[in-house]
């Protein structure tokens, strides 16, 4: 009995709500509404019957199109629609969000629904929690004594001009109970009165805030852009420094070097003019491929094509340092081992086939990059990857883009490190590092080649619709271009480097210049702890969220308004206004849906019956509904509650 009186208790408001709206709402008044109003009126105690009736049968009461023509709904689950709880939902990009959000509200509304803040817990009770451009559905599936049951949705962010509508009403709705004048009226009427939203508290829950800004004034500022290049530089010293020093087989490398105390062979690209002959790693590389990309440009010998080396080969040969190398111009292979074999250079093969007179000049330039030994016992530990070490720039330019290279921060970073477990003093260690010069000329040749791969080779200021490209992935033309695409791991370490040159860049124009060293290695520290810079289409825009990262930042551009924008997304608890729904309200309009698509088959986008409403948040609604007849963009699977 109880529950059939709530019940008609609810339809009896939602039959009001539709009624009172027809007549005042400018946008509901039309002469047919009129004439349905009054008809309704003069048939009232009809009207009661069937109210009567659908209450008796626990069917929803089901206004035709949503307008004051009423009909019994079939009897059906308070569900609405047969099929499991949470396993279909619309996901797009902003789902993670409220897979983000949803294990934190749940605790905030079982200690809400403990204190009886949400009112009375019945099965197919509606709640609508609203933050920012967040609105969140819950629906009670089941209660018990000691347990509740429930469903959470999402409503999609983008919004339309009709969700746009209806969520104003509903921050109207909660402003006026939640946040309270100073100066409020003894007596004062309820200015929503009729709407299906009645509020009802205010969760704290832990997410994520979203806040967007313009960047102009500070990306496309000349001072700003001319320090961005001496900035990067710096960034790209630091990350490849890091990462060398964080890579995981470097400690074994430590007790390794602890052990032997000798400094190993490596291959150091050379940044002086004087020519060698070509490895044997080299010569092997070339294929008929490599050869359709020679032509005859005077500074094409300058340059080494990248080549790709396998790791077998590249272990035989450092145990080989005494084999025979290749005379250039010889068409024979060399055997080094039973298994492994240098096969013959193909360029030189074309060349002799002609037996051409071979020129002195471009037979020197192809340099044989020589073994190296660094000075250090322990700097091999910091020592970039063999497969990041490519002479793909002219020795020329190489050693002019040099010049750029910040020699003290490197120093200083390199005396920063924390990664050595020795005997000796980790200062002293540290120092010898610092002063090895084969070390350093890695470093600068490595670091120099992307800055030129992700600048260009021009000493002008980027501008900002370059920064915008190179921040989204896709990087001008370069001769170093394939050579850094064909690193995936060296490629993003670089990119990385470039989106937090950017985000140091707006941090120094609205929070003042970095100071010294050490502040500036504090701000990127801070960058690779706190912070995800990149994009929102990225993967790892989704894992940065789900994991809960303190800060997200992404950069973007509003070509309607010509603008670029940053966006800062900032984990802090906030808090989230809900409100109970007229259940009958939404249940009725559910029922309308389903007839109307089955019956009427009117599925037109633009239909009436999903127009704005802001008394009954007709849009809202239907958003709610599960798929195919609803979209909402996240459905949890049923959630349990523990009450007591």
């Amino acid at each position: 009995m109880r529950d059939r009186l709530i019940q008609f208790i609810s339809k009896l408001q939602f039959a009001v709500t539709i009624l009172m709206a027809s007549w005042t709402e400018k946008k509901q008044r039309r002469k047919t509404t009129t004439t349905l109003c009054i008809l309704n009126i003069a048939f009232f105690p009809f009207l009661l019957v069937i109210i009567v009736f659908s209450t008796l049968l626990s069917s929803p009461l089901l206004p035709l199109f949503t307008l004051p023509v009423f009909l019994v709904g079939f009897p059906r689950p308070i569900q609405s629609w047969p099929g499991a709880v949470g396993t279909t939902a619309c996901v797009c990009a902003d789902t993670v969000y409220y897979y983000q959000m949803v294990p934190r509200l749940t605790a905030a509304l079982q200690t809400a629904m403990a204190a009886g803040s949400l009112g009375l817990l019945l099965p197919g009770s509606h709640y609508l929690g609203r933050f920012q451009d967040r609105l969140i559905w819950v629906m009670i599936l089941e209660h018990g004594y000691t347990y509740c049951c429930i469903n959470i949705k999402g409503l999609e962010l983008q919004e339309t001009s009709c969700h746009t509508a209806e969520a104003r009403r509903v921050d109207e709705v909660f402003e006026g109970a939640f946040e309270q004048e100073e100066y409020t009226k003894v007596c004062s009427l309820n200015e929503h009165f009729g709407n299906v939203l009645t509020p009802c508290t205010v969760l704290p829950v832990k997410l994520y805030s979203d806040a967007r800004n313009v960047l102009s004034g500070i990306i496309d500022s000349h001072e700003n852009l001319k320090e961005f290049k001496s900035d990067l530089v710096k960034v790209l010293v630091w990350i490849f420094i890091q990462y060398c020093s964080k890579r995981p087989s470097m400690q074994q490398d430590v007790h390794k070097t602890e052990n032997k105390g000798k400094a190993p062979l490596i291959t150091l690209p050379a940044l002086n003019t004087s020519p060698h002959s070509k490895s044997p790693e080299d010569t092997g590389s070339l294929n008929s491929e490599t050869l359709d990309d020679w032509s005859d440009d005077d500074n094409i010998f300058d340059d080494e094509p990248t080549i790709k080396k396998g790791k077998e080969e590249k272990d035989q040969l450092k145990d080989l340092p005494g084999t025979n190398l290749p005379i250039p111009g010889s068409v024979e292979s060399q055997s080094i081992d039973d298994h492994l074999s240098v096969p013959e250079n193909n360029l030189y093969k074309a060349v002799l086939l002609g037996y051409p007179a071979i020129d002195k000049g471009k037979q020197e330039d192809m340099a044989y990059i020589p073994l190296m030994k660094f000075s250090c016992s322990h700097s091999h530990l910091l020592s970039l990857p063999e497969e990041w070490r490519s002479n793909c720039m002219p020795n020329s330019k190489m050693k002019e883009m040099s010049l750029l290279f910040p020699e003290d921060w490197y120093q200083f970073v390199l005396r920063q490190l924390e990664c050595f477990h020795s005997e000796e003093k980790d200062s002293n260690v540290l120092e010898e590092i610092a002063k090895d010069k084969i070390l350093k000329d890695l470093y600068v040749h490595t670091v120099m080649t992307c800055y030129f791969s992700l600048f260009g080779i021009d000493n002008t200021a980027p501008t900002p619709g370059h920064i915008l490209r190179v921040y989204s992935g896709v990087l001008p033309w370069s001769v170093a271009l394939d050579w850094l695409t064909e690193k995936p791991e060296l490629f993003q370490l670089a990119l990385k480097a470039f989106r937090y040159t950017l985000k140091l860049m707006i941090d120094k124009a609205s929070l003042g210049p970095i100071e010294d060293f050490k502040e500036l290695i504090n701000c990127l520290e801070e960058y690779e702890s706190d912070w995800y810079i990149g994009l929102v289409s990225d993967e790892k825009w989704k894992e940065a969220i789900l994991q809960e990262k303190p800060y997200l930042f992404s950069l973007g551009y509003d070509p309607n308004m010509g603008i670029y924008t940053g966006r800062v997304l900032t984990l802090q608890e906030l808090l989230i206004q809900v409100g109970k729904l007229n259940a009958e309200a939404v249940r009725g309009q559910w029922a309308n849906l389903s007839w109307e698509l089955l019956y009427a088959t009117n599925d037109d986008d633009e239909r009436y019956s999903i127009q704005a409403h802001p008394l009954l948040l007709r849009n809202l609604t239907i958003q709610a509904a599960d798929p195919p007849l609803g979209y909402p963009i996240y459905s949890s699977k049923p959630v349990h509650i523990h009450l007591y």
